[in-house]
């Protein structure tokens, strides 16, 4: 007795067409090209998420070093004073002081600076 594929092929269908609505044109009407479409914008969003990771990491780094550059003090001499000196807070939390706290940062970076 053969097996027909009616069924899951009809799932594997419409699984593919709810992924792609919204899709411009024939991506989201025709499977042939929505298939594809689908692909892509998958593959498109894993190496987002990991693109993610790293444009925050600048974007912090961006911001300590701004703030560190006001107290007189470069990024680098500013990460490496707070190492020497024990604290231990990493570069988000740091970005997120220098934006909304700018007296807690100033006295971050003077133990930085009293550290070396």
């Amino acid at each position: 007795m053969r097996i027909k594929r009616s069924v899951n092929a009809l799932k594997k269908r419409r699984k593919i067409m709810k992924l792609s609505k919204g899709y411009f044109g024939s991506k989201s009407r025709s499977y042939r090209v929505a298939r594809e479409a689908v692909m892509k914008s998958q593959m498109y969003s894993f190496i987002g998420r990991r693109l993610k990771k790293r444009d925050f990491r600048k974007l912090w780094i961006a911001r300590i070093n701004a703030a560190a550059r006001m107290n007189g003090m470069s990024y680098s001499k500013f990460m490496h004073g707070l190492k020497v000196s024990g604290i231990d807070l990493n570069r988000k939390v740091l970005a997120d002081i220098a934006v909304t706290d700018a007296a807690a940062f100033t006295k971050l970076a003077e133990m930085a600076k009293a550290a070396q």
